[in-house]
């Protein structure tokens, strides 16, 4: 937890939020505060992006400040606006809005000019060679590199060539735009950078009219400066980077944005590189980016993650400098405890077994079952008991083991909300299957006004057969069988888990599921926590499983 307004007691700050502090403190940028989230929109964002969203977003709604939402759309052939559309939907469902809707590409112009500034001060030059070449040349961190034979080309050489490279003159790959620094820095990101490269293809954005693009770094750095962010969060990955963020913002003379970074999120269990996650959607080991089983925001959505959760798991990683993997089962721990108090109740039977309750011989009764346990205020719903009801498959054994608390035969227990039954015989099927139960019921049992004095332990679930739904079942595990999928050189692919999705199309529901709309969320008891999915119709409800519920996760 952080120090914040609201909450003088909790005093702890994460080394971003001393930073803030002390720039605040200190009057740096008059006490301004100004974040942005710049995602590329080549996929789908996924739960790694989550904390930064929370970050980013957080730190400014913290020290009223604001955020950006900056699309780092500078490589073409990549991008696409279905992308930046569910970039958009994803932030403010995490319950976010920004201050300014920005691209990179807003800003080609400028950052044009800025390269043209560097040539005429000899800090950037045209260089003719392959990639290959040039990549040769880089040297090791221990052994400096070579100088390019065009580094020292004239300004007017340069800017000829580079206003030619924009004219589209040239081919792919044959001439870059390269910063002249140091080919014996330490830091191989020093070692004279790609500014800009030729490519030709369709932008998303501005069409046809580029046929050069800035690096990701002679991009980002210049945005932030010509949106005056004060703090540009970054992952480490980019810390290397930083130098040469700062060398171009000195050369320029242009506002200082300081970028900070800090550890991304890792999870167990999953893949985060967009690459792979496009993979897994081309060759269709997933049915989309929104698959339930996808690490990304929009499959979390889907899958039933509430947005309160994933908010609730950021802050509780909490930010650090340094790299970890964290335990998916904590991230569901987080959902379990929100999904506790906010998911509906109600009763499905995933594996039917049809039980004729022998001695039932009046009108259907109507029982009041709560929606939410332990609330007092919990508007009831009413559920309905007749001679022919379903159970679980798996609540009779014929031969149960010692301390089996549910049907067997002579055996007795609950039905919950309802009545106390007993099992007097098991039909079976010519095969030797339990075709049905046939049980006896306790009129006087009945759930709030027991008077029949019988005590049992065991309490089971049921949907009476007159008015059950039917209604599919999704039963979603992890995506991959190991903790680290796409660690070591194999192939990722082969660990994907052949049983991460199990579909169960003749489950019996209560009908008061039948009004529910995609992104509903319930308990199914016993059975764990579901979410109606978007491919549900009128004829046939579809319900994922979101999490079961039992808690894995240890602190």
């Amino acid at each position: 937890m952080s120090e914040h307004p609201n909450h003088p007691e909790v005093t702890h700050l994460n080394f971003i939020e001393q930073i803030v502090e002390e720039d605040i403190s200190s009057g740096k940028h008059a006490g301004r505060v100004h974040t942005r989230f710049p995602p590329e929109p080549n996929g789908y964002l996924h739960i790694g992006h989550s904390k930064s969203i929370c970050l980013n977003f957080g730190l400014a709604d913290k020290y009223n400040g604001k955020t950006n939402l900056r699309f780092d759309d500078t490589n073409p052939e990549k991008e696409e606006q279905e992308y930046v559309n569910s970039i958009k939907e994803d932030i403010r469902w995490l319950g976010f809005e920004w201050e300014n809707e920005l691209y990179a590409s807003d800003y080609f112009e400028q950052i044009y000019d800025f390269a043209v500034a560097l040539i005429k001060k000899g800090k950037a030059y045209v260089d003719d060679q392959t990639a290959e070449q040039i990549a040769s040349q880089k040297g090791t961190p221990t052994e400096p590199g070579k100088e390019s034979p065009f580094r020292n080309r004239s300004e007017e050489e340069n800017l000829d060539l580079f206003a030619r490279m924009r004219a589209g003159e040239f081919a792919e790959g044959s001439r870059v735009l390269r910063a002249k620094v140091d080919m014996a820095s330490p830091n191989m990101h020093l070692r004279d950078p790609l500014m800009y490269r030729i490519k030709f293809d369709h932008h998303h954005r501005t069409g046809d009219k580029w046929k050069i693009y800035p690096m990701y770094d002679f991009a980002h750095g210049q945005s932030d400066s010509i949106e005056n962010i004060t703090h540009s969060i970054c992952t480490l990955e980019f810390e290397v980077h930083r130098p040469l963020y700062e060398w171009f913002i000195k050369e320029l003379g242009i506002f200082p944005s300081r970028q900070i970074e800090f550890a991304r999120l890792n999870l167990n269990y999953t893949v985060m590189s967009k690459r792979k996650l496009l993979r897994l959607v081309n060759e269709k080991y997933v049915s989309g980016w929104d698959d339930p089983r996808m690490p990304t925001i929009s499959g979390f959505r889907r899958r039933g993650f509430t947005p309160e959760s994933i908010r609730d798991f950021a802050e509780r990683v909490g930010v650090a400098r340094r790299e970890n993997v964290i335990d998916v089962a904590f991230l569901e721990f987080c959902l379990r405890e929100h999904l506790n108090k906010i998911a509906l109740r109600r009763m499905v039977v995933l594996d039917p077994l049809k039980v004729v309750i022998t001695n039932f011989t009046g009108d259907t009764e109507y029982l009041p079952a709560e929606n939410l346990p332990g609330e007092e205020s919990s508007v009831h719903r009413t559920i309905s008991f007749s001679r022919e009801i379903y159970i679980e498959r798996e609540d009779f054994m014929e031969q149960p083991p010692s301390g089996y608390n549910r049907l067997f035969p002579g055996g007795m227990a609950r039905l919950k909300h309802a009545f106390i039954v007993k099992c007097d015989e098991a039909i079976k099927n010519p095969d030797g299957s339990i075709k049905e139960l046939h049980c006896t019921y306790i009129p006087a049992s009945r759930s709030g006004h027991d008077k029949s004095g019988i005590k049992v332990k065991g309490v089971i679930h049921f949907v009476n057969a007159a008015d059950a739904i039917d209604v599919e079942v999704r039963m979603y595990e992890k995506l991959f069988n190991v903790e680290a999928p796409d660690a070591g050189d194999e192939d990722f692919i082969k660990h994907l888990n052949p049983d991460s999705l199990k579909v169960i199309s003749n489950a019996k529901a209560e009908p008061s599921l039948a009004s529910s709309k995609p992104g509903d969320k319930f308990q199914f008891l016993r059975m764990g926590y579901f979410c109606a999915d978007k491919d549900s119709a009128a004829s046939k409800l579809i319900f994922n499983r979101t999490v079961t519920l039992k808690d894995t996760w240890k602190p």
